[in-house]
């Protein structure tokens, strides 16, 4: 094999469709494109959406709902991610470094999932209230 006789393979590359070359091209005359309209015309075309002056339907839906911004910040971890950590004082810094919350995470919850049996101190972390009967029966503590 040498670099000269390199070829893509069998039916890799299809030939460009040559539209508007006569009648016996199956694509001559309007070439695919149909009779008149505004799709039928060089350069003419609309943006997305548009419903040729029509109300376009996303403006004449309801709007619906609220996303805060702020959710981006909140996290929450499960007792069992605590019982696998397995560090006596958890921190906001400690559950970034282990990976269990992202980096952007400001405020993060413990909810009440899994099981918990070793003694955990939780520094500006908050708990659900089962979570923080689970954790305080274990011996820790929330602060």
């Amino acid at each position: 094999m040498e670099l000269n006789t390199i070829k893509p393979g069998a039916g890799s590359k299809k030939p460009r469709r040559r539209v508007g070359r006569g009648i016996g091209s199956g694509l001559g005359k309007t070439a695919g494109r149909g009779h008149k309209g505004q799709k039928s015309r060089a350069g003419g075309y609309h943006k997305v959406g548009f419903e040729g002056g029509q109300m376009p339907l996303q403006r004449r839906l309801p709007k619906r709902g609220f996303k805060s911004q702020l959710l981006k910040y909140n996290d929450e971890i499960t007792l069992s991610d605590l019982e696998r950590l397995a560090l006596p004082e958890v921190d906001l810094a400690a559950l970034k470094q282990a990976g269990l919350v992202s980096n952007l995470a400001k405020v993060v919850k413990v909810i009440k999932r899994g099981e918990l049996t070793k003694k955990v101190a939780l520094n500006g972390i908050g708990a659900t209230a089962g979570a923080k009967a689970a954790i305080e029966a274990a011996g820790g503590s929330v602060a």
